[in-house]
């Protein structure tokens, strides 16, 4: 699977794909409109950030590439590829359980706070993972 080249796209089946773990200096695109919201990605080799009408939704430490991500009032799904194992935060809601599955595999119930984060490990390695997280 490829780097998003163009940063942040949408796809033809209402997903988006963002992120690109091979640049060496930061990269930003905002103001892109998906759906009714206004998105800004931020990404390099470092980090990948995406905020969603300013407010924070997702973020990994190294960057990474993420396809076909897709939010719902049930969670979120994704696939995510980088050089190495990264750690994913994502914006969720406040004081909520979430399940997490990465590749199908539960990884346990998993607890937000007050700002609605959830935190995990991804092992990345030579295909991209698959990552569930709902109620």
């Amino acid at each position: 699977m490829a780097v998003v080249e163009q940063l942040l796209r949408a796809e033809s089946d209402g997903t988006i794909s963002f992120g690109n773990y091979e640049l060496s200096e930061k990269s930003k695109l905002d103001n892109f409109k998906h759906e009714g919201n206004v998105l800004k990605v931020k990404t390099f080799k470092d980090i990948t950030k995406l905020e969603q009408n300013e407010m924070f939704l997702y973020e990994s430490v190294p960057g990474t590439t993420v396809t076909h991500f897709k939010e719902s009032d049930k969670g979120i799904a994704f696939e995510v590829e980088g050089p190495g194992d990264a750690q994913i935060t994502v914006g969720l809601e406040d004081n909520a359980e979430y399940h997490v599955l990465v590749d199908g595999k539960n990884i346990g119930p998993m607890k937000t706070g007050v700002g609605g984060k959830l935190s995990f490990s991804v092992p990345l390695g030579t295909a991209p993972s698959k990552v569930e997280i709902h109620k």
